[in-house]
């Protein structure tokens, strides 16, 4: 029987059971890419990740990611939660400025920030956006998410958008809409049909209205394709999210490099996505996705 340490960390928050759980296995060695699938499934949190000694010269780790379905190319929560795990363990230290993983779209950066000798905050960096054409089935998606297609707004495009895994960008008319959204999986498949989507293309819906407490956005994610029916918190898809706010105007400036994405609120796991965008002649240059994670438990699994 073999026995493979983790650590439970929660992501994109500063408290327990707050934020998405991400399972990290700290030394994934022996591990056949069936065992971690059928791990992945076993802790059933939207991605577990497993940490390998590095492929590359210029990565310091590898990290694999998976969800109970299947493997991530890369993901948000996972990332950021899996430096905070090494942080945790002294594979990574207060003399690391930044840290290279070696994801599934390459070697990927993630700059660290220490006080008092622990890690403080996360900021991954993730591929140049990619939009795609605008949706024409805007019915059908809002079908899709038990909503009207008078609940979306009318002068955003419905948008795939991909900084390393794709989301259909779903732009609705305020936080109570995205509130009461439910997801539809028949619908929704029919929308990625009428779109020439692959069955693995996830929504993620937002509202930009205005709330006390600040923040850019509050989106929600239903990934039933990935295994997962709704996620907390969804690095990968705040990033293009934000790619998409620069590119339609609907942010500039300052406000680019400040974002804040508020996910999981209905979940009661409020999570807080730190996004910030780059331009350069009006192009997006560069898309970086930052939290923060905190230890919610330990354990031992066995094979």
């Amino acid at each position: 029987m073999r026995s493979y340490r983790y650590l439970h960390l929660d992501v994109f928050t500063d408290r327990r059971f707050g934020g998405n759980q991400l399972a990290v296995f700290l030394d994934g060695r022996g591990l056949a890419d069936a065992d971690m699938q059928t791990i992945a499934k076993e802790m059933n949190y939207s991605e577990s990740t497993f940490v390998l000694p590095p492929a590359q010269s210029d990565t310091g780790f590898r990290v694999r990611i998976f969800t109970p379905a299947e493997e991530l190319p890369m993901a948000g929560h996972p990332t950021i939660g899996t430096a905070f795990a090494l942080a945790t363990t002294g594979a990574i230290g207060p003399h690391d400025a930044a840290v290279v993983f070696g994801l599934g779209v390459g070697p990927t950066p993630v700059e660290l920030t220490w006080a008092e000798g622990a890690l403080r905050f996360a900021w991954m960096t993730q591929l140049a956006p990619t939009f795609g054409a605008p949706l024409a089935a805007r019915a059908e998606v809002a079908q899709s998410l038990g909503l009207a297609a008078g609940d979306l707004m009318k002068n955003l495009p419905v948008q795939v958008v991909s900084t390393g895994v794709p989301y259909v960008m779903v732009p609705v008319d305020s936080r109570s809409v995205v509130d009461r959204a439910l997801f539809d999986a028949a619908s929704y498949a029919r929308f990625q049909q009428l779109s020439g989507l692959p069955p693995t293309t996830c929504v993620y819906f937002f509202s930009i209205d205005k709330a006390p407490d600040g923040a850019t956005a509050y989106a929600r994610m239903f990934g039933a394709g990935l295994g997962i029916s709704e996620d907390p918190a969804t690095g990968s898809a705040a990033g293009p999210l934000g790619a998409y706010l620069v590119e339609h105007g609907l942010v500039s400036g300052t406000a680019a490099h400040r974002m804040r994405v508020l996910q999981g609120v209905v979940m009661g796991r409020a999570s807080d996505i730190a996004v910030s965008v780059a331009t350069e002649e009006g192009r997006v240059t560069q898309v970086r996705v930052g939290g923060t994670a905190v230890l919610a438990g330990e354990g031992t699994l066995y094979l």
